[in-house]
């Protein structure tokens, strides 16, 4: 394998731990939408997958589990699906990518391990795009909402929060990675190999003497 292979090998493994790690942030954190009013300045609010906080200027967090599945709104219930759907698909991708990869011994032949990168990639997309699919759609939903014609101006909306971020970067970044773990194998099949050029020059060289000795004959 050449060279250039290897190193877009480790550089697709390398932004898809990072895109994985900014998935699980955007998971895990509370602030998917925020909301401030201005009858009390000194709070905001983070709503989340798992909890809703609420944030003092003073530095303070109180954050509160929701009580059950049945009382949240589908909206959060499908992103919750969606997102660990996303990140169990990453972890498997990551391992099925690690096996793939050329430093790595012990995992078959060079048609085995172009098998597992390949396939590793494959999965590392499709994490991307779990993630992308819940992210947006909260968005959608928030700009819906901030827009609707039917809520009074006085009623605060929710706004865009920092996990919102984090998740779209996160799958843009899976993709990006899968994409390149895919393209190094690719390369590697589609570009001809030294050996096959030099066998065949031979081939040539022999097929071209014995045409020279048989018109001598």
């Amino acid at each position: 394998m050449d060279s250039r292979d290897g190193a877009l090998e480790l550089l697709g493994l390398l932004v898809y731990v990072g895109a994985w790690l900014c998935a699980l942030a955007a998971t895990l954190l509370p602030q998917w939408l925020t909301m401030s009013t201005a009858l009390l300045p000194v709070e905001s609010y983070g709503l989340g997958l798992w909890e809703t906080c609420v944030v003092q200027d003073v530095g303070s967090t109180e954050c509160r589990a929701y009580d059950g599945l049945l009382g949240l709104a589908g909206y959060l219930k499908l992103a919750r699906v969606l997102m660990c759907a996303s990140l169990a698909v990453g972890v498997l991708g990551m391992l099925t990518a690690v096996g793939g990869l050329h430093l790595v011994g012990g995992c078959g032949g060079p048609g085995a391990k172009r098998t597992l990168m390949v396939t590793g990639g494959v999965l590392g997309a499709a994490a991307g795009l779990l993630c992308l699919i819940p992210v947006s759609y909260v968005a959608h939903m928030a700009v819906a909402h901030f827009f609707d014609d039917n809520v009074p101006d006085m009623v605060p909306r929710w706004e865009f929060g920092e996990a919102l971020f984090l998740g779209w970067a996160g799958g843009v970044l899976l993709v990006g990675a899968g994409l390149l773990l895919v393209s190094s194998r690719w390369r590697s099949q589609v570009e001809p190999q030294p050996g096959g050029m030099q066998r065949r020059y031979q081939v040539m060289s022999t097929d071209v003497s014995f045409r020279k000795q048989s018109e001598y004959v």
